[in-house]
């Protein structure tokens, strides 16, 4: 199960996002009983973040977090939190719709947990 949190204020195409975030974690060999929260954060929450985790000064277009814990009947992998304005410049950079550069941050993030489970 995939949920995400988010500001009404950033765009994002929810439907698209999980869609893609469950089909991928399928493809290698997870079931639904697993749980990524996938969360939308700024620019300060995110240097904090980065700051508080990895001691670095600046915002990170997308962290993970890797929990594999037992919740209730499922279990919570783990958490993906991407930066909505580090992700609107990085697709102005790359010439990418923020759509799609976002879902690859998403990918990314859950290669970052699928390898730490391995």
């Amino acid at each position: 199960m995939i949920n995400l949190k988010t500001s009404s204020r950033y765009k994002i195409n929810r439907k698209k996002i999980k869609d893609f975030a469950q089909n991928y974690l399928l493809s290698h060999g997870f079931s639904l009983d697993f749980i990524v929260n996938i969360i939308f954060v700024g620019k300060n929450k995110m240097q904090k973040l980065c700051q508080t985790y990895k001691k670095e000064n600046h915002p990170l277009p997308v962290l993970s977090f890797f929990y594999n814990e037992k919740y209730e009947d499922q279990i919570l992998l783990g958490e993906i939190f991407i930066c909505y304005p580090q992700a609107i410049l990085l697709a102005a950079e790359r010439n990418k719709t923020v759509d799609n550069l976002i879902i690859e941050l998403v990918q990314h993030g859950i290669n970052n947990l699928i390898n730490f489970k391995s």
